[in-house]
């Protein structure tokens, strides 16, 4: 069976990724049409340090919906300071096979903005 494009371009990304990582841990974005989801991950130990997301309980109250940029921006801030709280501040950026624009790129300008690096 063959691969979806989709697919492809997430392997492809990775590949990338983890071959100019070094020791970075990876921002990793999913996004559905209902939230949006942002983890960092260490793939050296195969654990997850930080996640966020729109719907976690802290946001539920803020946000209108979780599938628009107001809520991308807010996951983006909320994973910005757990990463710092736990001790992260370089990452590389995983946008998986999505496109670097609308929510994934407002989650990452606002990871920016809350102090993390990439």
């Amino acid at each position: 069976m063959s691969e979806s494009l989709f697919e492809r371009r997430r392997r492809r990304v990775r590949h990338q990724l983890r071959s100019k990582a070094g020791e970075r841990p990876r921002l990793s974005v999913f996004r559905s049409s209902k939230h949006i989801y942002a983890q960092v991950i260490d793939d050296a130990k195969g654990h997850t340090m930080a996640a966020a997301s729109s719907a976690d309980a802290e946001l539920k109250g803020k946000l209108k919906t979780g599938a628009d940029k107001a809520a991308a921006v807010e996951v983006g801030k909320l994973i910005a300071a757990r990463a710092i709280k736990a001790g992260v501040s370089q990452v590389v950026f995983d946008r998986g096979a999505y496109l670097f624009h609308g929510r994934v790129k407002a989650l990452a300008d606002a990871a920016r903005e809350g102090g993390l690096a990439f």
